[in-house]
């Protein structure tokens, strides 16, 4: 017998060696708001079919956990390409980003355009086989019969993955005789799937899924034109170079041309932000205030520099202020439902002040520019003082800068806003996309070591509160931007590979972050890690996570 802690209700209870994680579920008689499709062990994430054999403490998760709705996710997914392939047995399916509350998804080759007809029928047997409830079958292969049956069925990048992580014995999901491989756990079967919708969307089809605070309803559709419009534009370039999953951008490493992969890279970058530079320069007339907004670690101080010196090859005068300067002071900082003081509201600002000092200087006068002292909790001035001319343009950062109400006394048509954030675009395969809020929290944990001094535990912890403060005051403005630019870099996991993997293996077992430290671990295991370093330019984005940049921080 073993001794087994359920912490859902705080209970030890032993039990015979090789039980399953189900039958703890039905003996504990825990009776959860929605059913449990996976569970920490030892803080571990496991399938519920998971055999204990030693004494664990285990805590059982539903969809309205981030781990429960990725397995959520994947699980629908799978549901998605069985469905696909048994109505279009040629077709191959691409689930490529996430956009207006679903994930977008297109069909290849297929006879004409994807109709409204062909996208009922997909999702009429989609609901099909969740009615039958069949199990997700977790199978583990030699990796090259996994390879091997992955080729046969079409799936070349998925076998082409595999054979670069040089793994013994792999973990494939069979589905009612249908095979496929996932980056990460499924639930238990394809009736925990209920909540869905599949909708036209463009050329293709976003799947819809539950609402993470309300599970049984979907999420609305929020329309997000520009954002799709910059996935379908960086789609198009990774098309032409080649480079639309994780085996491709090995494949330039093992190749020796990872510098090649670099260079391209980097001139896509200064390409875009000379394209946004020449837009204000032939609207100066009307463009005086840049500004830029976009969630953390997406490399907003970075782009604001390079914007300016941009800016100025295209005969203006930048001049950078940033919002941390016009904190209110400590004393007025709103509190959250826990007291402790919130950084992330916008009233956290001092709105009318900013106003007013932006009002003056457009009309040509002179202002007292503000600082603030962290440390203090108080704004000061040091005498630096500021009058700008017909030449001059403000360029203002800060998380902020597009909610209206931050500007709202300030002519609109004077304001150019830019969104900048991190938008991943490439995948690991065809049917695993790369979250771009991962490439992010990768980036923060090597920039919060080398200069915060924060573990990637610190990091991690604080990552879901951060993640809050974007849903909430970032993301609902990001259409309201003039231009967006994505600041990602496809060969910069390859890179970070190296920084990263030592802080998140520090991250240790007793530690809820352990279960997060794996998952990331794991991305990052399908890299090969880019050598060629040294041919990142000081002024790159990735310059701002790693060491090395050209400009001052």
């Amino acid at each position: 017998m073993i001794e087994v802690k359920c912490l859902n209700n705080n209970k030890s209870k032993k039990y015979p060696k090789g039980i399953k994680l189900f039958e703890i579920i039905k003996d504990q008689g825990l009776n959860p708001d929605y059913p449990y499709c996976g569970a920490y062990v030892n803080n571990k994430l496991k399938e519920l079919s998971y055999e204990i054999y030693n004494p664990k403490q285990v805590n059982f998760i539903n969809i309205k956990h981030p781990d429960g709705m990725r397995m959520y996710i994947r699980s629908l997914s799978f549901v998605l390409q069985k469905a696909v392939k048994e109505l279009f047995p040629d077709a191959i399916l691409l689930i490529e980003h996430s956009v207006s509350k679903g994930f977008y998804c297109e069909l290849e080759n297929i006879a004409g355009e994807l109709e409204l007809q062909d996208i009922f029928n997909i999702g009429k047997r989609m609901r099909e086989i969740i009615n039958s409830d069949y199990p997700f079958e977790r199978l583990i292969f030699p990796t090259k019969e996994a390879v091997k049956l992955f080729r046969e069925n079409n799936f070349h990048e998925k076998a082409q993955l595999l054979e670069t992580r040089s793994k013994l014995y792999t973990s494939v999901y069979n589905l009612n005789g249908d095979y496929d491989y996932y980056y990460g756990y499924l639930v238990p079967s394809t009736g925990f799937l209920k909540v869905f919708d599949l909708v036209k969307y463009y050329d293709g089809m976003l799947l819809m899924i539950p609402d993470r605070e309300n599970p049984e309803e979907l999420s609305d559709i929020v329309l997000q034109d520009q954002l799709f419009h910059i996935f379908r534009e960086h789609k198009h370039w990774v098309n032409i170079l080649g480079i639309s999953s994780i085996c491709h951008v090995n494949d330039m490493e093992m190749n020796k041309k990872g510098s090649e992969l670099i260079k391209i890279s980097e001139a896509l970058h200064e390409k875009k932000v000379v394209e946004i530079a020449n837009r204000i320069s032939e609207n100066r007339e009307k463009a005086k205030i840049i500004l830029i907004s976009g969630p953390s670690s997406s490399g907003k101080t970075t782009f604001s520099k390079r914007l300016s010196v941009q800016l100025k090859v295209a005969g203006l005068k930048p001049v950078l202020l940033s919002l941390d300067n016009y904190f209110v002071n400590r004393e007025f900082t709103p509190k959250d439902e826990n007291g402790e003081y919130n950084f992330e509201v916008l009233e956290a600002l001092d709105i009318k002040l900013f106003n007013e000092n932006m009002n003056d200087l457009l009309k040509g006068k002179e202002i007292n520019l503000p600082k603030f002292s962290f440390q203090e909790g108080k704004r000061f001035y040091n005498g630096n003082k500021l009058r700008i001319t017909e030449e001059h343009v403000i360029v203002v950062e800060g998380i902020h800068a597009l909610n209206p109400k931050l500007t709202e006394l300030i002519d609109n048509s004077l304001k150019f806003k830019i969104y900048i954030s991190a938008l991943t675009q490439i995948g690991i395969d065809r049917h695993n996309r790369i979250p771009t809020t991962d490439n992010r929290l990768i980036r923060r944990i090597v920039r919060d070591y080398k200069y915060r001094n924060y573990s990637a535990l610190e990091t991690i912890s604080r990552w879901e509160s951060v993640r809050n403060g974007e849903d909430n005051y970032i993301f609902p403005f990001q259409e309201e931007a003039d231009v967006m630019y994505n600041s990602s870099l496809v060969y910069e996991l390859g890179i970070l590979k190296k920084y990263a993997e030592p802080l998140l293996k520090e991250i240790h077992e007793n530690n809820v972050e352990y279960a997060e430290a794996l998952r990331l671990l794991k991305l990052l295991s399908y890299f090969i890690p880019i050598k060629e370093e040294n041919e990142i330019p000081p002024t790159s984005i990735l310059r701002e996570f790693l060491d090395g940049s050209s400009f001052s921080y």
